[in-house]
């Protein structure tokens, strides 16, 4: 018998209980790509199944990570084969603005291909990640690196946090949603004094 899924999670009983791992590569592979779904959400129900042995918990968190990779290499075909006219034209269907993709290009553009990592953990970014990466010319092996990164972080922090949360997880992510802002800000700090640090050296050299 499936265990409860606390509070938010408990929309995604049946979808998780009926098609298993289906459910969370589906998912998570759409969103990943630019259709809204729960794909984060999911991913904390299938680790909350796998705490009480419904599910593998090795088996989730690859699942998971082979659908975000590729469900952000489509978006970058997707933003590289379209460009800004496709996510202008077709964007507004999946609530991908022509005004919040364009802030998200410039926060994107300004932190080069680190952010593509933390971009994982935002949500908004997350899902036009592969997008903007695609528009903005972005070389795909580099792109595929840091994405396969953030993918990794992003699948493994969460898995096992709600493998080991249980039915404590929807505090336990509530209390991280909190502070996320500081951690991000304490990232592109971060960034910046490392940018900051290669430019100066690169003045010195005669």
């Amino acid at each position: 018998m499936s265990p409860p899924l606390p509070g938010p999670l408990a929309h995604l009983a049946p979808l998780l209980g009926h098609y298993g791992y289906w459910a969370v590569g589906a998912v998570i592979f759409v969103e990943d790509f630019g259709i809204p779904a729960p794909g984060e959400t999911i991913l904390l129900a299938a680790g909350v199944y796998a705490g009480s042995g419904r599910l593998n918990v090795v088996a989730v968190g690859i699942i998971a990570f082979v659908a975000a990779v590729a469900g952000d290499n489509i978006g970058y075909l997707i933003g590289r084969s379209g460009g800004r006219s496709f996510v202008h034209r077709w964007g507004k269907y999946v609530f991908l603005t022509p005004k919040r993709f364009e802030a998200a290009e410039q926060f994107f553009a300004r932190h080069g291909g680190k952010i593509v990592t933390v971009a994982r953990f935002v949500e908004g970014l997350r899902q036009a990640n592969g997008i903007i990466a695609g528009t903005t010319g972005m070389p795909w092996r580099r792109f595929l690196a840091f994405n396969a990164l953030g993918a990794a972080l992003w699948v493994g922090l969460w898995t096992t946090l709600a493998y080991l949360a249980g039915s404590h997880m929807t505090a336990v992510y509530d209390g991280i949603s909190r502070y996320q802002p500081y951690v991000l800000l304490a990232v592109g700090l971060a960034v910046a004094a490392f940018a900051a640090r290669h430019l100066l050296r690169r003045r010195r050299r005669p």
